[in-house]
């Protein structure tokens, strides 16, 4: 089953959820439909096209925004699906300062890698190897990252995505 992008009042990212519970939203007019995935849903009544992004009807105020769980996908998405290091696809996450050397499990010290890097890195401090990342790595911001910690994003989503710091190589 595919997932919907769930839009404030706003249409600011809220997550994502299950064609099924979009469905609901929409049918209990909770939620308007806004794409249309093309799939068509056949019942006795007559027939329905599932979403893949709604909006709420009412705005949600989210009352605390924590930071961005740090995750493999996550991590990924962060750094585009490639290694930090050579730009080859990544299949694995690095940290930086190891942590047999006191490096922390944190977004400002773990990237993506390629296998055949961090194999080569192993334990050792980039400064010994000479080794330079593409781009310092920092801890992701904003509603966005939310969904795009789940999974990677529907192309239809981007539209939706790119105000709040999402483009089309990240997702």
């Amino acid at each position: 089953m595919s997932r919907t992008l769930v839009l404030n009042a706003t249409y600011e990212p809220l997550g994502v959820v299950s064609e099924r519970r979009a469905l609901i939203l929409v049918l209990n007019s909770r939620a308007t439909m806004i794409e249309d995935s093309g799939v068509i849903l056949h019942y006795v009544g007559g027939e329905i096209t599932l979403p893949t992004v709604i909006k709420l009807n009412r705005y949600v105020r989210v009352p605390y925004r924590s930071a961005v769980p740090l995750s493999r996908r996550a991590l990924f998405a962060r750094d585009g699906g490639r290694c930090v290091y050579c730009s080859a696809p990544a299949t694995s996450i690095d940290h930086v300062i190891p942590r047999s050397r006191g490096g922390g499990h944190v977004w400002e010290n773990v990237v993506s890698a390629c296998h055949r890097c961090n194999h080569a890195k192993a334990d050792t401090p980039l400064k010994d190897l000479g080794w330079r990342m593409r781009s310092t790595p920092r801890a992701p911001v904003g509603a966005a990252w939310r969904v795009l910690g789940n999974g990677r994003a529907d192309t239809a989503w981007l539209p939706y995505l790119e105000p709040f710091g999402v483009s089309e190589a990240t997702a």
